[in-house]
């Protein structure tokens, strides 16, 4: 290639315009984390209605096993009432319990403003 080619390809190439890239566009083709990962986002806590069995255990809630998936596994739920009243249960598992309710002793509950058919909030107790 001579001199003088070298240089005709060099003004060619100046002529063109440049296309910018658009930032956003760009931006938009970049994957979430949790895709690139292959992690899901999981719910972790969910509102229920706590319902009164005094035949149980003190410290033991019935759950549906469903309910447990939903939450995540856990040998232990933390129950909170109005953001003020956080109760911790053992689990036991049972499929008579429907999905939107847990079962505990609520003996001891009127005493903190607690009734039959209250709406809480469920999680997997922290160790």
């Amino acid at each position: 290639m001579s001199e003088e080619e070298a240089r005709r390809e060099e003004e060619q190439q100046e002529e063109l315009p440049k296309k910018k890239i658009d930032v956003k566009t760009a931006i938009s083709m970049i994957p979430p984390a949790s895709q690139v990962l292959g992690r899901e986002k999981r719910q972790r806590e969910r509102r229920v209605r706590l319902r009164f069995h005094n035949e149980l255990k003190e410290g033991i809630a019935k759950v549906n096993p469903e309910l447990l998936k939903e939450i995540g596994e856990g040998e232990y739920i933390e129950v909170v009432v109005a953001r003020r009243h956080r109760f911790r249960y053992r689990v036991e598992k049972d499929d008579s319990v429907p999905p939107n309710e847990i079962w505990v002793n609520g003996t001891n509950l009127p005493e903190y403003g607690v009734s039959d058919n209250t709406i809480v909030t469920v999680r997997i107790a922290r160790s």
